[in-house]
């Protein structure tokens, strides 16, 4: 693969492909382009044959590729049937610029709780978003919470990084059991760790040579963000009724929020986890801990999304309901894609599944 036009700012930084061949790793170093005297960016990509998707970032989401006004692009198509010699152009990076205010299609029915919600667990702050259900305010009715990851991505068009998930439009149609969700912002180039609760590397050459944060991050929800809004709202407090969702790495870290907090969290939505982080000492993790889980989990994954996505979600699956008695189910999706249009799909029906 040629990258043959780069930015003019790109510089001397770090350029990457990421795509569903390595899990969407933004600065997988197996996958890094390396630039050569003529100003050119060259990899070499040992593929099976088949369909891939992907795109080039600088090392973070907040750094990947866009068009030249910003506006986001779609997945590049990757067709591999024999040796092939791929020449690409970068038209600007996302970060390159300037951010400009969106109209908001957040609903009438969220709030922001916090704009820089305290997280003692790890001395930060957060916007942390709220929606309650159109009858909130007239009855006296408590409702099930479920926490989201990404709170970016959860409303609003004009803060999400690739398309909303649309789920406070769902709320407000649906005539489902109603509840109140709570949004909590990622943490930007703290996100991976954030959402990964052990060491991990992209580089084979430097081991765990990034701290995961995903036990501290998971602490907050449970001992500082659930306490304070059962505190301040009308909620269902009890496990059945605490749900935790999140896709990618926030699937991920919301499988192991149901791990370590199995008491706590009764109901988990797991997109497209990125197992592939930790895979051993997550699954090392659901053979120990996985004992003690018996809550509702709504496995999903697409068959678009990588080669190894598939496999090593239906892993997690079988390793935990070896141990757990917990009520599962998986659902794998032929065109299913690593994207939030693809996510905000499948919400509905995990919705459905999970709040009767």
């Amino acid at each position: 693969m040629e990258l043959i036009s780069v930015p003019e700012k790109t510089g001397d930084q770090s350029v990457y492909i990421a795509g569903s061949f390595n899990g969407w790793n933004p600065a997988d170093a197996k996958y890094q382009l390396q630039k050569q005297t003529n100003g050119k960016y060259v990899a070499q990509l040992k593929l099976e044959n088949g369909s891939y998707e992907y795109k080039i970032t600088r090392g973070a989401w907040d750094k990947v590729e866009c068009k030249k006004g910003g506006t986001d692009i779609t997945n590049r198509i990757l067709k591999v049937e024999s040796d092939i010699t791929i020449q690409i152009m970068v038209e600007e990076w996302a970060d390159n610029i300037p951010a400009k205010p969106g109209k908001s299609t957040a609903s009438k029915n969220v709030k922001i709780i916090d704009t820089a919600f305290h997280i003692p667990q790890l001395n930060r702050v957060r916007r942390v978003l709220i929606y309650l259900p159109d009858n909130y305010a007239s009855s006296k009715k408590r409702y099930p919470v479920m926490y989201l990851h990404d709170g970016q991505n959860v409303f609003d068009d004009a803060t999400s990084f690739a398309g909303e998930w649309g789920i406070d439009e769902y709320l407000d149609s649906t005539k489902a059991s109603q509840c109140i969700v709570v949004a909590i912002d990622n943490g930007g180039n703290k996100r991976m760790n954030e959402y990964c609760p052990y060491d991990f590397t992209f580089n084979p050459q430097k081991p765990k040579g990034n701290k995961g944060e995903g036990v501290q991050y998971v602490d907050f929800l449970a001992k500082t963000l659930k306490p304070f809004i059962d505190k301040k709202y009308r909620t269902l407090k009890d496990k059945k009724n605490t749900l935790i969702t999140g896709a990618s790495m926030g699937g991920l870290i919301s499988f192991y929020a149901v791990l370590k907090y199995p008491k706590v969290f009764g109901g988990a939505g797991v997109f497209s986890p990125s197992v592939w982080i930790c895979k051993e000492d997550l699954l090392n993790l659901v053979k120990t801990a996985g004992k003690k889980v018996n809550s509702k989990i709504y496995f999903y994954c697409g068959k678009l999304e990588g080669p190894g996505m598939v496999p090593d979600m239906l892993k997690a699956f079988q390793e935990l309901a070896a141990v757990s008695k917990s009520k599962m189910t998986t659902v794998i999706r032929d065109d299913g894609k690593h994207n939030e249009p693809t996510w905000r799909k499948e919400f509905p029906l995990f919705y459905e599944w999970i709040i009767n």
